[in-house]
């Protein structure tokens, strides 16, 4: 399994748009095929920082989904309101503990 973690700055005027589209497609990334997992924050102290957090079945399950039409579309529709540089990682769960 592997965990993408994405942190996206957005315009301040542009996180109502922002939560209006994760809405309206969030059913849609989380039902493709190898998308186990799908969270959304956003940062307590600056509201204009949100991370997406979703588990995959693997790499390649992962890079299947960045190659869609779907992530084409929501990403097309999601950077034009950044305020800043998108970061992302990719990343291994070690241990998780409920």
């Amino acid at each position: 399994m592997l965990i993408r973690i994405v942190k996206m700055n957005f315009q301040e005027e542009e996180i109502h748009n922002f939560e209006a589209l994760f809405e309206k497609k969030k059913q849609y990334i989380r039902n493709f095929e190898g998308c186990q997992f799908l969270e959304l924050y956003q940062d307590r102290e600056n509201k204009s920082i949100f991370f997406t957090y979703s588990y995959w079945e693997s790499d390649e399950a992962l890079q299947k989904y960045r190659h869609s039409e779907l992530f084409k579309e929501v990403w097309a529709a999601t950077k034009v309101k950044f305020a800043a540089k998108p970061e992302a990682w990719s990343v291994n769960k070690i241990v998780s503990l409920t």
